[in-house]
């Protein structure tokens, strides 16, 4: 069994040093694989392999980031070229484990598995001759069942894009055009549009339309301190934003003070929501919290943990995910199929909602094709969520005044968590 490699083209600026300090936000590899003489798995005609890639955490978990088509009936496929987010790949460390598996797709999704490897951005960049040779291990230590399994990458760089990276890191902190955060001067970038049109569905059930706004995963001026709990508008004391509209000020003029930075990690905006959802525990407020994000996550253990203790407290996490990645890691916070949990400990009630933005989106990208439908999607936990909640701690409605009576202060903080 022989997996012959393609040429791998990785578009991003020179590999140097060690870490993460040589990463640009907005970075992408443009990779191809093709084999030869893969292992037959099935019992009538040839295999249909397909790849996955597999992004490893701090926490030795491992997180799929990348799929690639299945080729139907062939031992020597060529599979099309994939682009994914350095990020996504490895959040910007370049010695990060990656992991990739080769499997013959099976109708009833029973995948066989045929071989692994594992590399890391580094090695997949290096290209020190044309190309790299990758052994794949099949089960039980079989070299993939027959003979030699390999890869083969080649590297490729763009002078002009790289120079362009260059110049550009020396003169500034903001995104790249290829970073979901960069700022297009005639359209909203993939965060904004998401955060107008969630947000915007989200703001009625607020009295006084004041929202605090956290950013996370950047070095902050001016001593470059990583932080993955800081307010957008940089004024720690208040960080209230007036509206949805005060909140994409505050993002992007963010953009131009902050230098985005890894690794991402969700636990401290979740922990910093459910200190002050502790605080009020009577029925009087119930917190939402949305997470704007692409999916990669850094410490899913500590975020589960975190999850886990919140759903104690009055409080619903909404997640919305943008940009074209995997977000299985997503899809687990969610808890929909298989409760949270962690340490051994489920989590009491169901809080979080993810919803990938690029599903409600036009081909362009640009457009929201049904707010209805957005808003449905987005809402469809809520209720129930809240519900339980009061439920659990014996916490009943407040009665409505009278259409013609003025709601007393004492009302005003209850009508807003009632259900209707």
């Amino acid at each position: 069994l022989t997996l012959l490699a393609v040429p791998t083209e990785l578009f991003s600026q020179p590999v140097k040093g060690n870490h993460q300090q040589d990463y640009q936000e907005g970075e992408v590899a443009t990779m191809q694989f093709c084999a030869h003489k893969l292992d037959k798995k099935d019992f009538f005609g040839k295999s249909d392999p397909f790849m996955v890639f597999y992004r490893s955490n701090e926490d030795g978990t491992c997180t799929i980031c990348h799929k690639t088509e299945v080729v139907k009936n062939t031992l020597n496929p060529v599979w099309q070229a994939i682009s994914i987010p350095v990020r996504a790949l490895c959040n910007g460390d370049f010695d990060r484990t990656i992991k990739a598996e080769v499997y013959d797709w099976d109708r009833d999704g029973s995948h066989d598995f045929i071989g692994e490897f594992t590399t890391s951005y580094r090695d997949l960049s290096r290209g020190q001759s044309q190309f790299n040779v990758y052994e794949v291990s099949g089960e039980e230590g079989r070299v993939g069942g027959r003979a030699l399994t390999q890869f083969v990458s080649q590297r490729h760089t763009d002078k002009t894009e790289n120079n362009i990276i260059n110049q550009t890191k020396n003169i500034s902190n903001r995104p790249q055009s290829t970073s979901l955060h960069y700022m297009n001067p005639y359209q909203m970038n993939a965060y904004a549009m998401a955060l107008k049109a969630v947000g915007e569905i989200i703001q009625d059930y607020d009295s006084d339309k004041m929202f605090p706004a956290l950013g996370f995963g950047a070095k902050l001026p001016p001593d470059g301190q990583v932080s993955h709990e800081f307010p957008l508008n940089g004024n720690i004391e208040n960080p209230y934003c007036n509206g949805m509209e005060g909140i994409l000020q505050a993002y992007h003029q963010s953009l131009k003070t902050v230098q985005l930075y890894g690794p991402t990690n969700f636990a401290p905006v979740v922990n910093h929501v459910a200190k002050y959802a502790a605080a009020v525990q009577d029925g009087s407020q119930y917190f939402v919290l949305l997470i704007i994000t692409d999916g990669v996550i850094s410490d899913m253990a500590q975020t589960k943990e975190a999850i886990v203790n919140a759903a104690k407290l009055p409080m619903s996490i909404i997640i919305v995910g943008v940009g074209q990645a995997e977000f299985d890691a997503m899809v687990e916070l969610d808890g929909d199929d298989i409760r949270i949990s962690s340490r051994g400990k489920l989590a009491e009630r169901d809080i979080v909602q993810f919803v990938p933005f690029r599903d409600y989106m036009d081909r362009t990208g640009n457009h929201v094709l049904s707010m209805a439908r957005l808003a449905k999607d987005v809402l469809a936990e809520i209720p129930e969520q809240l519900i339980l909640y009061m439920k659990s701690r014996g916490i009943k409605p407040c009665l409505l005044p009278p259409l013609n009576e003025e709601p007393g202060p004492e009302d005003q903080d209850h009508a807003q968590t009632t259900p209707v």
